[in-house]
């Protein structure tokens, strides 16, 4: 599937100045799928739109019982994700290859460094990763966050730093997915009022056509999800995808 054009009456196109404002954009996470969950659209957008775009995965997604286990998952992985930024039309990507599972005990001055490395290199106006509590509390989740936080802090501070939130609105809407499959950690997710998000895109058309197979591409951890809750529930629960900046988190 390609990217569509954009067209005048999309339901995203009042958003587009806001997604032009953030330039060339670097986002940072840990597995593989949680790119295009948390930011599948606006990554396929500015990317339409000719803005670079750098994915950076911490680990291939390689969390398994035994060591021939976990090669086996990472290759899985590793194809998955390209799949999925190609549909998602990004180009650049980076992985650090390390341990899923295991980011927590990585001393903070490697993550550190991993992250700035590459953003040294890329030079983006806008960073984007987790908040501080890794959205759904997963440590993983948390310790990238902790680095590219202090990452961007050392290498460009010019640049602006958002993370993936979610609102009262949205915790109540999905409250049957969430809670069934066990998404957040007790306590979780941090929610914002939509007056303190700093960009809000719900995807719709031929935008959450491109997520969605960005998604199905992921197949080893998505399929058996979308098989239990329909296509359709599946489109809704991940058509929104709503933006604050770090420092509000």
């Amino acid at each position: 599937m390609k990217t569509p054009l954009l067209v005048p009456d999309h339901p995203l196109t009042g958003n587009l100045d806001r997604i032009t404002d953030l330039g060339a954009i670097v986002t940072v996470w840990a597995h593989p799928d949680d790119e295009t969950y948390v930011a599948g659209g606006l990554m396929a957008v500015a990317s339409q739109l000719g803005q670079p775009v750098t994915c950076v995965t911490a680990t291939d997604g390689d969390f398994a019982a035994t060591e021939a286990e976990r090669q086996r998952a990472a290759h899985v992985r590793r194809a998955e994700l390209g799949r999925a930024l190609d549909l998602l039309g990004v180009t650049d990507s980076v992985r650090f290859g390390l341990r899923d599972g295991g980011c927590h005990h990585v001393a903070d001055d490697v993550g550190i460094s991993l992250v700035a490395e590459v953003l040294d290199a890329r030079r983006p106006d806008t960073v984007v990763t987790f908040g501080p509590d890794g959205l759904t509390g997963h440590l993983d989740h948390r310790a990238v966050a902790r680095w590219t936080a202090e990452a961007v802090r050392r290498t460009c501070p010019h640049a602006r730093l958002i993370c993936p939130s979610a609102t009262p609105e949205i915790v109540a809407a999905d409250r049957d997915i969430n809670e069934r499959f066990d998404v957040y950690a007790p306590g979780l997710p941090t929610t914002h009022r939509d007056e303190h998000l700093l960009l809000d895109l719900t995807i719709s058309g031929p935008w959450l056509d491109v997520k969605l197979a960005a998604l199905r591409a992921h197949a080893s951890q998505t399929a058996a999800l979308i098989d239990a809750i329909g296509e359709d529930r599946y489109r809704r629960w991940i058509a929104r995808e709503p933006l604050i900046a770090f420092e509000r988190y």
